[in-house]
């Protein structure tokens, strides 16, 4: 089963705009409300994959990964 996150959405005059509400810094803004969520859904995938090899490049020792169900 996937993830699932909120994205949190709303329309100003001619745009749409919303972010991802448990990934700081997963937002756009779009002219229509289906270009919007895939917008989002690319930028939290780019945000978690940045974030993830951000961590391995600081380790200094092995390590290893291991799955973690929530």
């Amino acid at each position: 089963m996937p993830n699932q996150y909120t994205a949190i959405i709303t329309k100003e005059d001619n745009w749409w705009i919303g972010w991802v509400e448990e990934i700081p810094g997963a937002n756009a803004q779009e002219r229509t409300k289906k270009e919007l969520l895939l917008s989002l859904k690319e930028a939290a995938k780019d945000i978690i994959e940045l974030r993830r090899q951000q961590s391995i490049n600081e380790i200094k020792t092995d390590y290893q990964e291991v799955s973690l169900a929530i």
